[in-house]
């Protein structure tokens, strides 16, 4: 029986307008979000490769909280490809802080 390693790397982007992508409900204000993004690794090859498996964003209440700094009201599943043309067309400096992890069968 074979564990798969899973590893999810962490980073913040800044839009500096509203935004919208598909999987969330509505329009986003400006502001900056924390997005993971989970990877499997390939362990049928000789050198270590990662397959993304999904990507999140982490959304604010409709209110603008974020839970008294406890978190973030929502989790939306998104296209990292959708996310990353957005984030060009508004001419954005997406400011990343990464911080990574792996955890074996998660």
């Amino acid at each position: 029986m074979s564990t798969a390693f899973t590893r999810t790397t962490t980073r913040t982007v800044t839009f500096t307008h509203s935004f919208e992508l598909n999987g969330m409900d509505g329009v986003q204000p400006a502001g900056s979000y924390v997005v993971e993004t989970d990877e499997e690794l390939i362990d049928s090859l000789s050198f270590p490769v990662y397959r993304r498996t999904a990507t999140w964003i982490h959304l604010p209440h409709a209110d603008g909280r974020s839970n008294g700094g406890l978190g973030m009201a929502q989790t939306a599943l998104i296209d990292p490809d959708e996310l990353d043309r957005i984030l060009a067309s508004a001419e954005t400096e997406p400011q990343y802080g990464s911080q990574g992890h792996g955890s074996q069968g998660r």
